[in-house]
Protein backbone atom coordinates (compact mmCIF):
# COMPACT_ATOMS: atom_id res chain seq x y z
CA UNK A 1 0.00 0.00 0.00
CA UNK A 2 1.43 3.47 -1.60
CA UNK A 3 1.97 6.03 1.70
CA UNK A 4 -0.11 8.20 0.07
CA UNK A 5 -2.96 6.00 0.94
CA UNK A 6 -1.57 5.24 4.60
CA UNK A 7 -1.64 9.09 4.98
CA UNK A 8 -5.09 9.37 3.97
CA UNK A 9 -6.39 6.62 5.94
CA UNK A 10 -4.72 8.35 8.95
CA UNK A 11 -6.24 11.18 8.10
CA UNK A 12 -10.08 9.94 7.83
CA UNK A 13 -9.49 8.26 10.71
CA UNK A 14 -8.71 11.25 12.91
CA UNK A 15 -11.52 13.69 11.48
CA UNK A 16 -14.15 10.30 11.97
CA UNK A 17 -13.20 10.40 15.92
CA UNK A 18 -13.22 14.09 16.18
CA UNK A 19 -16.64 14.53 14.98
CA UNK A 20 -18.41 14.89 17.85
CA UNK A 21 -16.42 17.56 18.47
CA UNK A 22 -17.46 19.25 14.78
CA UNK A 23 -20.79 21.51 14.75
CA UNK A 24 -23.01 20.25 11.96
CA UNK A 25 -22.20 23.75 10.57
CA UNK A 26 -18.21 23.34 11.12
CA UNK A 27 -18.10 20.78 8.37
CA UNK A 28 -18.01 22.34 5.03
CA UNK A 29 -17.22 25.62 3.70
CA UNK A 30 -18.31 27.26 0.67
CA UNK A 31 -15.20 28.30 -2.11
CA UNK A 32 -15.88 30.43 -4.75
CA UNK A 33 -19.93 29.31 -4.68
CA UNK A 34 -18.84 25.40 -4.57
CA UNK A 35 -19.21 23.19 -0.93
CA UNK A 36 -16.02 21.30 0.18
CA UNK A 37 -15.54 19.08 3.74
CA UNK A 38 -13.00 21.02 6.10
CA UNK A 39 -11.86 17.36 7.07
CA UNK A 40 -10.14 17.06 4.20
CA UNK A 41 -9.40 20.45 2.64
CA UNK A 42 -9.62 24.09 3.01
CA UNK A 43 -9.72 27.46 1.30
CA UNK A 44 -5.64 28.41 1.72
CA UNK A 45 -5.41 24.93 0.17
CA UNK A 46 -7.40 25.43 -3.15
CA UNK A 47 -5.92 28.66 -3.59
CA UNK A 48 -2.34 26.65 -3.50
CA UNK A 49 -3.83 24.39 -5.72
CA UNK A 50 -3.21 26.59 -8.96
CA UNK A 51 0.85 26.44 -8.11
CA UNK A 52 0.73 22.63 -9.07
CA UNK A 53 3.03 22.00 -11.74
CA UNK A 54 1.76 19.20 -14.14
CA UNK A 55 3.87 17.08 -16.01
CA UNK A 56 3.00 15.93 -19.68
CA UNK A 57 3.37 12.04 -18.28
CA UNK A 58 1.37 12.81 -15.41
CA UNK A 59 -1.91 10.39 -15.27
CA UNK A 60 -4.99 12.38 -14.22
CA UNK A 61 -8.25 10.94 -13.46
CA UNK A 62 -11.23 13.00 -12.80
CA UNK A 63 -14.73 12.34 -11.53
CA UNK A 64 -17.34 13.61 -9.55
CA UNK A 65 -17.77 12.23 -5.94
CA UNK A 66 -19.33 8.58 -6.00
CA UNK A 67 -18.60 7.93 -9.95
CA UNK A 68 -16.65 5.27 -9.06
CA UNK A 69 -13.18 7.11 -8.83
CA UNK A 70 -11.97 4.83 -6.09
CA UNK A 71 -12.42 1.55 -8.44
CA UNK A 72 -11.03 3.67 -11.39
CA UNK A 73 -7.74 4.90 -9.31
CA UNK A 74 -7.09 1.39 -8.10
CA UNK A 75 -7.88 -0.17 -11.56
CA UNK A 76 -5.44 2.60 -13.27
CA UNK A 77 -2.34 2.30 -10.48
CA UNK A 78 -2.58 -1.35 -11.41
CA UNK A 79 -2.63 -1.00 -14.81
CA UNK A 80 -0.16 1.37 -14.66
CA UNK A 81 2.38 -1.02 -12.07
CA UNK A 82 1.97 -3.64 -14.30
CA UNK A 83 2.80 -1.74 -17.37
CA UNK A 84 5.74 0.01 -16.09
CA UNK A 85 7.86 -3.46 -15.28
CA UNK A 86 9.27 -1.86 -12.33
CA UNK A 87 11.82 -3.57 -10.10
CA UNK A 88 11.48 -4.16 -6.39
CA UNK A 89 13.76 -1.79 -5.65
CA UNK A 90 11.96 1.46 -8.31
CA UNK A 91 8.81 0.02 -6.03
CA UNK A 92 9.97 1.07 -2.39
CA UNK A 93 11.75 4.20 -3.45
CA UNK A 94 8.36 5.24 -5.17
CA UNK A 95 6.76 4.16 -1.45
CA UNK A 96 9.39 6.01 0.32
CA UNK A 97 9.21 8.74 -1.56
CA UNK A 98 5.36 9.67 -0.76
CA UNK A 99 5.87 8.64 2.76
CA UNK A 100 8.43 11.50 2.93
CA UNK A 101 6.45 13.93 1.13
CA UNK A 102 3.07 13.15 2.96
CA UNK A 103 0.99 13.27 -0.24
CA UNK A 104 -2.61 12.56 -0.37
CA UNK A 105 -5.01 10.60 -3.24
CA UNK A 106 -6.51 13.73 -4.26
CA UNK A 107 -5.23 16.72 -5.96
CA UNK A 108 -7.53 19.06 -3.79
CA UNK A 109 -6.78 17.17 -0.29
CA UNK A 110 -4.26 18.17 2.19
CA UNK A 111 -2.09 21.50 3.44
CA UNK A 112 -1.48 24.32 0.90
CA UNK A 113 1.99 22.77 1.01
CA UNK A 114 1.41 19.67 -0.33
CA UNK A 115 2.11 21.11 -4.23
CA UNK A 116 5.45 22.16 -3.61
CA UNK A 117 6.16 18.47 -2.31
CA UNK A 118 4.71 16.77 -5.11
CA UNK A 119 7.56 18.43 -7.12
CA UNK A 120 9.75 15.67 -5.47
CA UNK A 121 7.14 12.39 -6.55
CA UNK A 122 9.23 10.74 -9.62
CA UNK A 123 7.03 10.21 -12.62
CA UNK A 124 4.74 8.70 -13.24
CA UNK A 125 2.56 9.93 -11.07
CA UNK A 126 -1.16 8.73 -10.71
CA UNK A 127 -3.35 11.79 -10.06
CA UNK A 128 -7.22 12.08 -8.74
CA UNK A 129 -9.77 15.13 -8.25
CA UNK A 130 -13.41 15.26 -7.79
CA UNK A 131 -12.49 18.97 -9.70
CA UNK A 132 -14.29 20.66 -12.47
CA UNK A 133 -12.21 22.11 -15.27
CA UNK A 134 -12.30 25.87 -14.21
CA UNK A 135 -10.89 25.02 -11.08
CA UNK A 136 -8.27 22.69 -12.10
CA UNK A 137 -4.97 24.21 -12.54
CA UNK A 138 -3.61 25.73 -15.79
CA UNK A 139 -0.81 23.78 -16.01
CA UNK A 140 -2.44 20.95 -16.07
CA UNK A 141 -3.77 22.22 -19.84
CA UNK A 142 -1.00 23.89 -20.29
CA UNK A 143 1.65 20.85 -20.57
CA UNK A 144 -1.11 18.80 -22.08
CA UNK A 145 -1.40 15.72 -19.45
CA UNK A 146 -3.45 13.37 -20.60
CA UNK A 147 -6.95 13.06 -18.27
CA UNK A 148 -9.22 10.23 -17.91
CA UNK A 149 -12.61 11.14 -17.12
CA UNK A 150 -15.09 9.20 -15.34
CA UNK A 151 -18.43 9.34 -15.91
CA UNK A 152 -21.88 7.79 -13.86
CA UNK A 153 -25.36 7.86 -14.75
CA UNK A 154 -26.48 11.04 -12.82
CA UNK A 155 -29.31 8.90 -10.60
CA UNK A 156 -27.24 6.37 -9.57
CA UNK A 157 -24.94 8.91 -8.82
CA UNK A 158 -27.35 11.06 -6.91
CA UNK A 159 -28.43 8.30 -4.70
CA UNK A 160 -24.87 6.56 -3.93
CA UNK A 161 -23.79 10.28 -2.80
CA UNK A 162 -26.89 10.19 -0.36
CA UNK A 163 -25.86 6.86 1.04
CA UNK A 164 -22.64 8.54 1.24
CA UNK A 165 -23.43 11.82 2.85
CA UNK A 166 -25.68 9.71 5.89
CA UNK A 167 -22.98 7.26 6.28
CA UNK A 168 -19.91 10.14 6.71
CA UNK A 169 -19.86 11.88 9.75
CA UNK A 170 -17.69 14.35 8.81
CA UNK A 171 -20.43 15.49 6.29
CA UNK A 172 -23.87 16.61 7.41
CA UNK A 173 -26.31 14.00 7.04
CA UNK A 174 -30.00 14.84 5.48
CA UNK A 175 -33.42 13.60 7.43
CA UNK A 176 -34.99 12.51 3.97
CA UNK A 177 -34.73 11.30 0.35
CA UNK A 178 -36.31 14.38 -0.55
CA UNK A 179 -34.49 16.62 1.24
CA UNK A 180 -31.15 15.55 0.36
CA UNK A 181 -32.78 15.52 -3.67
CA UNK A 182 -33.14 19.02 -3.65
CA UNK A 183 -30.06 19.81 -2.00
CA UNK A 184 -28.67 17.42 -4.92
CA UNK A 185 -30.62 19.00 -7.88
CA UNK A 186 -29.67 22.51 -7.09
CA UNK A 187 -25.86 21.54 -6.53
CA UNK A 188 -25.90 22.47 -2.64
CA UNK A 189 -23.79 19.08 -1.75
CA UNK A 190 -19.68 18.79 -1.55
CA UNK A 191 -18.40 19.39 -4.69
CA UNK A 192 -20.95 21.60 -6.72
CA UNK A 193 -23.94 20.49 -9.03
CA UNK A 194 -22.95 17.05 -11.10
CA UNK A 195 -24.80 18.77 -14.07
CA UNK A 196 -22.67 22.14 -14.19
CA UNK A 197 -19.80 19.55 -13.96
CA UNK A 198 -20.46 17.44 -16.58
CA UNK A 199 -21.77 20.59 -19.01
CA UNK A 200 -17.91 21.64 -18.07
CA UNK A 201 -16.67 18.80 -18.98
CA UNK A 202 -18.75 18.33 -22.61
CA UNK A 203 -16.55 21.15 -23.26
CA UNK A 204 -13.74 19.14 -24.06
CA UNK A 205 -15.24 15.99 -25.85
CA UNK A 206 -13.05 16.36 -29.25
CA UNK A 207 -9.73 16.88 -27.75
CA UNK A 208 -7.16 14.34 -28.28
CA UNK A 209 -5.67 14.57 -24.57
CA UNK A 210 -8.90 13.44 -22.99
CA UNK A 211 -10.92 10.31 -22.89
CA UNK A 212 -14.42 9.51 -21.13
CA UNK A 213 -15.62 6.28 -19.98
CA UNK A 214 -18.19 5.28 -18.22
CA UNK A 215 -18.74 3.46 -15.14
CA UNK A 216 -21.40 1.46 -16.69
CA UNK A 217 -18.80 0.42 -19.35
CA UNK A 218 -16.37 -0.81 -16.87
CA UNK A 219 -18.82 -2.46 -15.04
CA UNK A 220 -20.00 -4.44 -18.20
CA UNK A 221 -16.35 -5.35 -19.54
CA UNK A 222 -13.74 -4.43 -17.83
CA UNK A 223 -10.93 -6.36 -20.09
CA UNK A 224 -12.41 -4.29 -23.00
CA UNK A 225 -12.45 -0.80 -20.64
CA UNK A 226 -8.95 -1.13 -19.14
CA UNK A 227 -7.53 -2.08 -22.42
CA UNK A 228 -8.72 1.53 -23.79
CA UNK A 229 -7.42 2.82 -20.70
CA UNK A 230 -3.95 1.13 -21.30
CA UNK A 231 -3.69 2.17 -25.30
CA UNK A 232 -4.89 5.69 -23.77
CA UNK A 233 -2.34 5.91 -21.25
CA UNK A 234 0.62 3.80 -23.23
CA UNK A 235 0.42 1.36 -20.82
CA UNK A 236 2.27 -2.26 -21.63
CA UNK A 237 0.26 -5.37 -20.79
CA UNK A 238 0.07 -8.62 -21.33
CA UNK A 239 -3.18 -10.53 -21.57
CA UNK A 240 -2.26 -12.47 -18.39
CA UNK A 241 -2.25 -8.76 -16.89
CA UNK A 242 -5.70 -7.65 -17.39
CA UNK A 243 -7.32 -10.70 -16.31
CA UNK A 244 -5.29 -10.70 -12.96
CA UNK A 245 -6.32 -6.68 -12.27
CA UNK A 246 -9.82 -7.69 -12.79
CA UNK A 247 -10.02 -10.19 -10.20
CA UNK A 248 -8.04 -7.79 -8.00
CA UNK A 249 -10.39 -5.03 -8.30
CA UNK A 250 -13.55 -6.79 -8.73
CA UNK A 251 -16.12 -4.58 -6.33
CA UNK A 252 -16.50 -7.91 -4.31
CA UNK A 253 -12.20 -7.66 -3.34
CA UNK A 254 -12.03 -4.10 -3.18
CA UNK A 255 -14.83 -4.26 -0.48
CA UNK A 256 -13.13 -7.21 1.23
CA UNK A 257 -9.52 -5.58 1.55
CA UNK A 258 -11.30 -2.15 2.14
CA UNK A 259 -10.34 -1.44 5.75
CA UNK A 260 -6.71 -2.12 5.06
CA UNK A 261 -6.62 0.41 1.67
CA UNK A 262 -9.36 2.70 3.39
CA UNK A 263 -9.61 2.30 7.11
CA UNK A 264 -12.70 3.01 9.14
CA UNK A 265 -13.56 4.61 5.49
CA UNK A 266 -13.67 1.39 3.63
CA UNK A 267 -16.97 0.63 5.42
CA UNK A 268 -18.55 3.85 4.34
CA UNK A 269 -17.09 3.79 0.75
CA UNK A 270 -17.52 0.45 -0.84
CA UNK A 271 -22.03 -0.17 -0.33
CA UNK A 272 -23.70 -1.87 -3.50
CA UNK A 273 -21.50 -0.71 -6.54
CA UNK A 274 -24.40 -1.89 -8.87
CA UNK A 275 -26.11 -0.35 -12.04
CA UNK A 276 -29.84 0.92 -11.85
CA UNK A 277 -30.23 1.18 -8.18
CA UNK A 278 -31.85 4.34 -8.36
CA UNK A 279 -35.15 2.70 -8.79
CA UNK A 280 -35.14 2.05 -5.20
CA UNK A 281 -35.85 5.78 -4.07
CA UNK A 282 -37.37 7.91 -7.28
CA UNK A 283 -40.00 8.95 -7.26
CA UNK A 284 -42.12 9.19 -10.22
CA UNK A 285 -42.03 13.20 -9.90
CA UNK A 286 -38.40 13.09 -9.01
CA UNK A 287 -37.60 10.97 -12.02
CA UNK A 288 -39.70 13.71 -14.29
CA UNK A 289 -37.75 16.50 -12.73
CA UNK A 290 -34.07 15.00 -13.50
CA UNK A 291 -35.37 14.40 -16.54
CA UNK A 292 -36.14 17.59 -17.57
CA UNK A 293 -32.97 18.69 -15.74
CA UNK A 294 -30.74 16.42 -17.61
CA UNK A 295 -32.21 17.12 -20.95
CA UNK A 296 -32.07 21.21 -20.28
CA UNK A 297 -28.34 20.61 -19.42
CA UNK A 298 -27.12 17.92 -21.78
CA UNK A 299 -30.06 17.22 -23.86
CA UNK A 300 -28.00 16.11 -27.84
CA UNK A 301 -24.85 16.57 -26.67
CA UNK A 302 -22.08 14.24 -27.24
CA UNK A 303 -21.23 13.85 -23.53
CA UNK A 304 -24.93 12.66 -22.85
CA UNK A 305 -24.72 10.25 -26.10
CA UNK A 306 -21.39 9.07 -24.29
CA UNK A 307 -23.19 8.28 -20.90
CA UNK A 308 -25.96 6.55 -22.63
CA UNK A 309 -28.63 7.90 -20.36
CA UNK A 310 -31.42 6.83 -22.30
CA UNK A 311 -30.09 3.34 -21.75
CA UNK A 312 -29.25 3.81 -18.02
CA UNK A 313 -31.69 6.03 -16.36
CA UNK A 314 -35.05 4.65 -18.31
CA UNK A 315 -38.03 4.65 -16.02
Amino acid sequence: MSRNRERFIETVNNSLLQTEKLASKGMLFSYRGILYPTSVTSPETLEALQSFEARSDDVILVGYPKTGTNWLEEIVRELESAGGKYTEEEMRENINAEKKLDTFPRLEFGDPGIYERMKELPSRRVITTHLPPHLLPRSIFQNKAKILLLLRNPKDTAVSYYHFYNNMPVLPSFASWDEYFADFMNGKVTWGSYFDHLVEWNKYMDNEKIMMINYEELKEDQVLGMKKIAAFFGFSLCEEDFHTIVKNTSFQAMKEKSKETHGMFGDILFRKGVVGNWRNLFSKAQNEEMERKFEECLGGTKLAAKMKYNVYCKA
